[in-house]
């Protein structure tokens, strides 16, 4: 995160008591050089609302959500100036309770209404939204985004049911799981495996090209589609279409949504049945990835030939660094899975991400250690959730 972002925390801070909306926002704009965007105040590092109240409990309308859109990709601050001391809270999407304000018709093709202070939650995850936390926090968020939260505060907001499906686990389901480990573990010492792990580098060797110049795009969610998307898309003409936007300077990249798939390559084997979720890592961003939907990696695992792997491709300016095709058990991997349950709808057990640096670690060091009974109880503890 920019150092920028944490000279401005300071600054606030040490006009604590100045109890003047005005003022605060007037000497912040001038000494940080801010654009002025309506209420928001903003630089290519991190965008800032200011707000005022009597005390630290508001319900101001802070934004709205067309607006916050424009700069979810971008730590959103707002600063809460009261009497006494000026507050400050982390405001992406990620963090937002729901949407209060004029959002009855809000739908995932309607994006409207507005944020109040009191959607903002105050602790996620067990977090405190404090300055002190903002970069854990963003680094969250940045896994996630605006497109990813947007479902879940329309259902949140209106109250809809549902749209996840919790898996109900059997106790034949509860057996199968639990094998799941078991199967990575032979698989990874199978011929098929080193046949999977060479086609995955091919498919990389052959778009390296487009891998970096995608590896330019500044939006990290984009950035990260369209990249796996070349590695592991099945419509030839949609990634010939990339391609050939990728190879303009000033090409327009094609309009495209990804399925919210469980992966994005499955290879099937006489006694496997593998999926590829592919995860680009840049590794100059310590950003969480977002993992996996809990419910349905459970229902997947419930096959009996199932395998779940993660390809990372680790990505800085002009190279590309090491694939490596990893199994969700890995040691180091499963011990950097956060879960998001209460991030989720009410019909799901949550989603999961994993830590940024971990994934800079197996990019550089690749490592296909699995703890068995580790393994076995994670998987008991995603089914309990």
């Amino acid at each position: 995160m920019n150092g920028e972002i944490f000279a401005l925390i300071d600054y606030i801070k040490s006009n604590d008591g100045i109890g003047d909306k005005s003022a605060l926002t007037k000497k912040v704009q001038e000494k940080f050089r801010l654009i002025r965007d309506r209420s928001v105040y903003y630089s290519q590092h991190y965008a800032i609302r200011f707000s005022y109240s009597q005390s630290a409990s508001f319900s101001n309308t802070v934004i709205s959500l067309s607006n916050l859109q424009k700069y979810d990709d971008l730590p959103f601050l707002v600063c809460l100036v009261t009497p006494i001391r000026n507050f400050i809270y982390l405001a992406n999407t990620t963090f937002l309770h729901k949407v209060s304000h004029s959002s009855q018709a809000l739908r995932v093709d309607n994006i409207r209404g507005s944020v109040n202070g009191s959607d903002i939650m105050k602790t996620f995850n067990n977090i405190a939204n404090e300055p002190q936390n903002i970069e854990a926090l963003f680094n969250i968020h940045a896994g996630l985004g605006f497109n990813e939260n947007l479902s879940r505060l329309v259902e949140a907001t209106n109250s809809i049911v549902p749209s996840g499906r919790r898996f109900d686990v059997s106790d034949d389901d509860f057996r199968r799981i639990n094998e799941a480990p078991d199967r990575a573990i032979r698989f990874m010492q199978s011929s098929e495996f080193l046949e999977l792990n060479s086609d995955l580098d091919e498919r990389v060797r052959r778009v390296a090209r487009e891998i970096l110049i995608a590896g330019l795009i500044e939006n990290i969610n984009i950035r990260g589609r369209i990249i796996e998307y070349l590695i592991a898309g099945e419509d030839e003409y949609l990634r010939g279409k990339l391609i050939e936007a990728l190879r303009q300077a000033k090409g327009e990249i094609p309009q495209f949504r990804t399925a919210n798939d469980l992966a994005d390559y499955t290879s099937v084997f006489d006694t496997y049945t593998v999926a590829i979720d592919v995860k680009t890592k840049s590794m100059m961003l310590n950003s969480n990835p977002k993992a996996y939907n809990i419910d349905k990696i459970l229902e997947y695992l419930s096959s009996d030939k199932s395998v779940f792997m993660f390809y990372f491709v680790g990505i800085e300016p002009e190279k590309i660094i090491n694939p490596v095709l990893i199994p969700m058990f890995q040691r180091d991997l499963l011990n950097s899975t956060i879960i998001l349950k209460h991030w989720a709808g009410r019909n799901s057990r949550g989603v999961t991400q994993f830590q940024g640096s971990v994934l800079n670690k197996l990019i550089l060091s690749p490592d296909h250690s699995v703890d068995r009974d580790e393994s076995k109880k994670f998987l008991s503890g995603l089914i309990t959730l």
